[in-house]
C-alpha cells in the first residue's frame, strides 16, 4: 500500500466536554485553551489518506452501525480510503490489527478499544509514530491520542438511574444489573452513574452478571438471575441488546408482564432500541451515537484541512420513552 502522507499530530489542549442528558439533551466542547494545530505536513485536500478502522467486534448492531456511519460519511472526502478491522472481542486480535496497520503506513488510525488497558500501549505506540489517532465511544488509559469522541457514560448511568427511582420503581425495589465488557470504560462508567443516582433510594440491586454486550449472553445470564431472584421488579442493562435478551429470558419464565427493563443505544433501526421502546419490551433507553461521521470529521479536519481538534468531544445522548419513540424513531428516519 502507497504510503502519501505522515504528520505529527499535536496534542490538543481543551477542556473536556459539558455534558447534559435528559429528554433531550446539549452538548458542547468548552475550552480552557485552544487546541494545537494538527501539524506542518498535513498535504491537504491534494493528498490521499489511508484511514485504519480498528473496531471492538461487529456482533453488537451498535458495531456495526457505526462503521456503516464511518463508511457513509468517508464517501464524502473523496482523499479518504478506509480499512476496517474486527477484532472479534478478542483483545490480542486488536492488538494484531493495529499492529497490521502500521506496517501498511496509515495515515491516521480510528480505534474503538475492545478493552482500554490491554490496547493503551499499541494505541500509544501509534500515536507516538506521530500518526493521529482517534478513539472512538470507549477510552483508552492516559492520553496518548489525539482526540477521544463519545458520549458521558457516567452521565447517561446516572440518567438510567434517575428514570429507574423517578418512573420504574418511586417507591422502591429490588432489580438486577446486567453489565457489559468489564475492562471496557462504558460499562465501568455506566454502572458508576446508575449506582450513584439510585444510591439512598430504596433501590437494592440484589444480582448482577456481566453480558459482554451481547444478546444472547445477556438472556443466558438474565435467564439465571431470574431464577436466583424471582422477586426482582426490573433489569437495567447496559445496553439495547443485553436488555431485549433479559426481556426474552422473563418471557420465557411468564415474567415479562412484571418486570421493566431500561437498556442503552437506542439505535434507530428495525431491530433497535426505539422499536423495542415503541413495541413496549423496553421501558426506556437512552440515544447513545456512534460517533462514525464526527470521527470522520475530525480526520478531515486533521488530515485535509490542516487544522485542529479538540481533545475530548463530548456527543449528545438523548432519553427515549414510550412517549418519543415513535416521533424520534421518524426524525432519525427522515423518508
Amino acid at each position: 500500500m502507497r504510503k502519501v502522507s505522515r504528520f505529527r499530530a499535536g496534542l490538543a489542549v481543551a477542556a473536556c466536554a459539558v455534558f447534559a442528558v435528559a429528554c433531550g439533551t446539549t452538548s458542547e466542547n468548552s475550552g480552557q485553551a485552544p487546541p494545537t494545530p494538527s501539524g506542518s505536513a498535513c498535504e491537504g485536500a491534494g493528498g490521499s489518506y489511508v484511514i485504519g478502522m480498528s473496531q471492538a467486534n461487529v456482533a453488537e448492531p451498535y458495531r456495526q452501525r457505526m462503521d456503516d456511519d464511518i463508511r457513509a460519511a468517508a464517501k464524502a472526502v473523496p482523499q479518504f480510503q478506509v480499512q476496517f478491522a474486527d477484532a472479534q472481542q478478542d483483545n490480542a486480535k486488536q492488538v494484531a490489527d493495529v499492529e497490521n496497520f502500521l506496517t501498511q503506513q496509515i495515515d491516521l488510525l480510528i480505534i474503538s478499544p475492545n478493552e482500554a488497558t490491554p490496547l493503551t500501549a499499541v494505541v500509544k505506540k501509534a500515536f507516538d509514530r506521530g500518526i493521529p489517532v482517534v478513539v472512538l465511544d470507549r477510552k483508552v488509559d492516559g492520553d496518548s491520542y489525539t482526540t477521544f469522541i463519545g458520549a458521558d457514560n457516567t452521565e447517561i448511568g446516572r440518567q438510567a438511574g434517575k428514570f429507574m427511582v423517578e418512573k420504574v420503581l418511586p417507591g422502591g425495589g429490588k432489580i438486577a444489573e446486567i453489565r457489559g465488557l468489564a475492562g471496557s470504560t462504558p460499562a465501568q462508567e455506566r454502572a458508576a452513574g446508575f449506582a450513584e443516582a439510585i444510591k439512598g433510594k430504596n433501590i437494592e440491586v440484589v444480582a448482577q452478571a456481566d453480558g459482554d454486550w451481547l444478546r444472547e449472553k445477556g438472556q443466558q445470564q438474565a435467564d439465571a438471575l431470574l431464577k436466583a431472584h424471582p422477586d426482582i421488579q426490573a433489569i437495567y442493562a447496559h445496553n439495547d441488546p443485553m436488555a431485549e435478551g433479559a426481556y426474552l429470558a422473563a418471557k420465557a419464565a411468564g415474567l415479562d408482564q412484571k418486570l421493566k427493563f431500561i437498556g442503552i443505544d437506542g439505535l434507530p433501526i428495525p431491530s433497535g432500541g426505539m422499536k423495542a421502546v415503541e413495541a413496549g419490551r423496553l421501558s426506556a433507553t437512552f440515544v447513545y451515537p456512534t460517533g462514525g461521521k464526527e470521527a470522520v470529521d475530525a480526520a478531515k479536519a486533521l488530515l485535509v484541512d490542516c487544522g485542529q481538534v479538540q481533545k475530548t468531544q463530548t456527543l449528545q445522548t438523548k432519553l427515549i420513552t414510550p412517549e418519543n419513540a415513535t416521533a424520534e424513531y421518524a426524525k432519525a428516519n427522515p423518508s
